[in-house]
C-alpha cells in the first residue's frame, strides 16, 4: 500500500522530468489560445475559428497531423514547416446546424521538442433560428 501512494505521488515529478529539456534547441510551440468559446451561435451561424501558432523555438516546426474528435469539426492548416519566430493559423470550422451545447477538441502532432502533441478546443451553444413570423394581412373595412 505505501509503494502505491509513493508511486501516484511521484508520478507527476517523473512525468515532468520526462518533458524536454528547456535547452533543447528543436522547434517549440506558444498559442494565443488553446480553446475557443463561442458562446452562443445562432443554427446555421459561422462555425468558423482560429488558433494562432508561433514556433518559438530554434528549429522548422512541421506539423504531422491536425484533426478533429468528429465529422462536425473540420480542420485547416498550412502544410508548410513554420520558420522559427514564425507563425501559422490553425483553422477550423464547426457544423452549427446541430442544436445545443458542444465541446470538441482538435488534435495537432508535430516534431515540437516542448510539446509533440496539443489538444486544442472549441466549446459553446448552438442555438435555434427564430422563425420570424409573416406578417398577418389586414382586411380594409367594407363600405
Amino acid at each position: 500500500m505505501k509503494k502505491l501512494f509513493l508511486l501516484r505521488a511521484l508520478a507527476p515529478v517523473m512525468a515532468a522530468s520526462a518533458q524536454s529539456d528547456p535547452a533543447d534547441p528543436g522547434p517549440k510551440l506558444s498559442f494565443d489560445h488553446e480553446v475557443h468559446d463561442f458562446d452562443t451561435i445562432p443554427q446555421g451561424g459561422d462555425g468558423r475559428c482560429e488558433f494562432v501558432l508561433t514556433n518559438v523555438g530554434e528549429e522548422p516546426l512541421i506539423i504531422a497531423n491536425f484533426q478533429s474528435s468528429c465529422g462536425c469539426l473540420v480542420p485547416y492548416y498550412d502544410k508548410e514547416p513554420v520558420l522559427p519566430g514564425k507563425s501559422t493559423i490553425l483553422r477550423a470550422r464547426y457544423d452549427t446546424n446541430r442544436i445545443g451545447p458542444f465541446r470538441k477538441s482538435l488534435t495537432l502532432t508535430t516534431n515540437a521538442v516542448d510539446r509533440p502533441v496539443v489538444v486544442l478546443g472549441i466549446k459553446g451553444v448552438v442555438l435555434p433560428k427564430v422563425e420570424k413570423a409573416a406578417p398577418q394581412a389586414v382586411e380594409a373595412p367594407i363600405r
